[in-house]
C-alpha cells in the first residue's frame, strides 16, 4: 500500500525528493520542541536544571529523566547534520548554483533567524548560528568524507576540551583551597548564576507589554551572541554540519547503505548515547544538580552522547524507510520536514502566543509534564498543516519566500 492510498494524492515535489532525508528532518524538527518547550514555558535555566521548576520528584522528574536520556541535544544534532546534508545537495553536483546564490540564501536565512530571535522573542533561535556556520561550510563543499569527518572530530574535541576546562574550574573547591583558584571558581560560578536583575529581565520578557518584552529579550539575545555563540553554539552547529555533509556524501542519509549497516549503526549509536546520557543524568541527580553538571557548558561528554543518539535515530528512520513500515507516519513526518523552516517559525509563534502575556500568559504557570500536552497538540497541528498545505502548494510558505528571494523571482507555487 502506498502513501498516496492512505492520505490522498501525494504532493508534487518541486524537484526529486529524498524521502529518508525529509522523514528524518521532520522527526528532528518535532523532536526539537521537546526541549524548546522548556525555554518557552519555564525560566530558561530550567532547560538545564529541573530544580529551578521543582521537577525533582514524581511525574515531572520522570519526564525530565526521559527527555534527558532520549532527546536532549540529540534532535538538535540531527537537525544540524541534515543542514549539512542540505548544503551538500545545494552546493555540489548538478544542483549547484554558484557562490552568489548560495551566500544570498544564507544571508536571507540569517535575516529570518534575526526576526525569530528579536521580533518573535525566541532567545533560543538556531537559525542565526545555522546561517553563520553555513557561510563557512560552503568552503568545505568539495572535501572528501574522510576530511569532513576528521574536521568534525577536531571541532568536537575543541568543544569537549572547553567544557572539560569549565568543569574543572567549577570543581575547584573539591580539590584545592588555594585562594587564587577559589577566586577563579567564584567568578566563574557568578557568571553562570543569574542575578536578581537578570531574573527580573526574564520576567519582563514574558510578562511585560510587547515593547518592554522586546527590549528585555534583545538584551538576552545580544548576550547570547556575545558569549555563547562564538565560544560554543557556532562550533556545535558546524561540527554536526560537517558530519552531516560526510554522511550525505557516503549515502548514509539517503538510505543507500544496507539494512545491516543501519542496524549496526543504530545499536552502536543508541548503546553509546544512552550509556553516556545515563551517566550524565546520574551525576546531575546525585550531585544535587551541581552547577558543573547543569551549567550547559561544562559537561565534556555532552557531544558524544547527543551525536551518538542522533546517529541512532537517523539509522532507525533509514531502516523504517527501507522496510516500508509506518507509511502514514512517514508521510506526515516527510511533509513536516519539507516545511521545516515554516514549522520551526510556527513553533516560535506558538511560543509567543501561548506563553507571553501578550498572548495567553502561560509562562511559568504549567508543570513540566503539562507542557508536553502542548507539545503533542503542536505536533498534530504541524503535521496536519503541512500535509494539507503540500497537497495544494509546491513549497511551504516561508520556503517559498526564501526561495523566491534567493533567486530574485517568484517561484511557481500551486501544485499542477
Amino acid at each position: 500500500m502506498t502513501d498516496a492510498s492512505l492520505t490522498g494524492p501525494a504532493p508534487v515535489a518541486p524537484s526529486v525528493r529524498i524521502e529518508s532525508i525529509d522523514v528524518v528532518r521532520g522527526f528532528a524538527l518535532l523532536g526539537i520542541l521537546l526541549l524548546n518547550i522548556l525555554g518557552f514555558g519555564l525560566p530558561f535555566r530550567a532547560y538545564f536544571d529541573p530544580s529551578v521548576d521543582g521537577a525533582v520528584a514524581g511525574i515531572d522528574f520522570g519526564v525530565y529523566v526521559g527527555v534527558e536520556l532520549f532527546a536532549e541535544g540529540a534532535m538538535r544534532a540531527l537537525f544540524s547534520m541534515l543542514f549539512g546534508a542540505g548544503v551538500a545537495i545545494l552546493a555540489t553536483g548538478a544542483r549547484a548554483k554558484g557562490p552568489g546564490i548560495y551566500y544570498r540564501r544564507q544571508l536571507l536565512l540569517l535575516a529570518i533567524g534575526l526576526f525569530d530571535a528579536f521580533v518573535l522573542l525566541w532567545v533560543g533561535d538556531i537559525l542565526v548560528p545555522y546561517a553563520l556556520a553555513g557561510l563557512v561550510l560552503y568552503l568545505c563543499r568539495n572535501w572528501q568524507p574522510r576530511a569532513l569527518v576528521a574536521s568534525a572530530v577536531v571541532v568536537f574535541l575543541y568543544l569537549a576540551t572547553a567544557c572539560g576546562g569549565m568543569w574543572l574550574i567549577l570543581s575547584i573547591p573539591a580539590f584545592t583551597d588555594d585562594p587564587g583558584a577559589l577566586e577563579a571558581w567564584r567568578q566563574t560560578k557568578a557568571a553562570f548564576t543569574p542575578t536578581e536583575a537578570a531574573l527580573a529581565t526574564e520576567r519582563i520578557r514574558f510578562e511585560g507589554a510587547y515593547p518592554e518584552a522586546f527590549a528585555a529579550n534583545a538584551q538576552a539575545v545580544l548576550a547570547t551572541y556575545a558569549q555563547g555563540l562564538p565560544l560554543f553554539i557556532f562550533w556545535d552547529a558546524l561540527a554536526c554540519m560537517l558530519l552531516g555533509m560526510a554522511l550525505y556524501k557516503t549515502g548514509v542519509l539517503q538510505g543507500q547503505r544496507s539494512v545491516r549497516f543501519y542496524v549496526v549503526l543504530a545499536i552502536c549509536g543508541f548503546g553509546i548515547g544512552l550509556a553516556v546520557n545515563a551517566f550524565e543524568v546520574t551525576m546531575k541527580v546525585t550531585s544535587g544538580f551541581d552547577l558543573k553538571w547543569v551549567s550547559g557548558a561544562s559537561v565534556p561528554t555532552n557531544d558524544l552522547g547527543r551525536v551518538s543518539m542522533g546517529l541512532g535515530y537517523a539509522s532507525l528512520v533509514m531502516i523504517i524507510c527501507a522496510r516500508g513500515w509506518l507509511a502514514r507516519v512517514r508521510y506526515g513526518l516527510a511533509a513536516a520536514g519539507r516545511m521545516a523552516l515554516s514549522n520551526y517559525i510556527l513553533q516560535s509563534i506558538f511560543g509567543l502566543l501561548l506563553f507571553h502575556d501578550i498572548g495567553l500568559g502561560l509562562w511559568n504557570e504549567l508543570a513540566r509534564s503539562e507542557l508536553y500536552i502542548i507539545v503533542l497538540a503542536q505536533w498534530a497541528v504541524m503535521i496536519e498543516f503541512s500535509t494539507w498545505w503540500l497537497r495544494r502548494f509546491r513549497f511551504g510558505p516561508l520556503e517559498w519566500l526564501w526561495r523566491s528571494l534567493t533567486y530574485g523571482r517568484f517561484q511557481p507555487m500551486a501544485v499542477r
